[in-house]
C-alpha cells in the first residue's frame, strides 16, 4: 500500500492504537479507516514482540536478544506513532507490510 496523507480529528486515535491498541475500537473511531489502519500496525507489533519474547525464553541464551530485540521494536513503535502523529498511512518497517495482509477486519 502506498504511503497516503490523511488529515482529520483521528489523528489523536491513531497515536492511541500504539499505547493501547484496543481503546479506539471501542469508540466511534472504530469505522474510520485511518484509524484501523495505526490499529493493524500495532497490534502487528505486539504480536512480533510477543513472539521473540517467547522465543528469548526458549532458547538457551535467548537473554543475549533481549537487548538488540527490545531496542529494535521500540524503535519500531516510535516510526509507527509518528506516523500516526503526522497523518500518514505508511507501514511500519519490516513488520508492517504484513499487518494488512494478517489482520483483515
Amino acid at each position: 500500500m502506498p504511503p497516503t496523507q490523511q488529515s482529520g480529528q483521528n489523528t489523536g486515535m491513531a497515536i492511541v492504537a500504539y499505547f493501547i491498541f484496543f481503546l479506539p475500537l471501542l469508540t466511534a473511531s472504530k469505522d474510520d479507516s485511518f484509524v484501523k489502519y495505526h490499529v493493524k500496525q500495532s497490534v502487528a507489533l505486539l504480536v512480533v514482540g510477543i513472539a521473540f519474547f517467547i522465543l528469548e525464553s526458549i532458547l538457551p541464551f535467548g537473554f543475549i536478544l533481549s537487548g538488540p530485540v527490545g531496542l529494535g521494536m521500540f524503535v519500531l513503535w516510535v516510526i509507527g506513532v509518528m506516523h500516526a502523529a503526522q497523518g500518514k498511512m505508511e507501514p511500519v518497517p519490516v513488520i508492517g507490510q504484513f499487518a494488512d495482509k494478517i489482520f483483515n477486519y
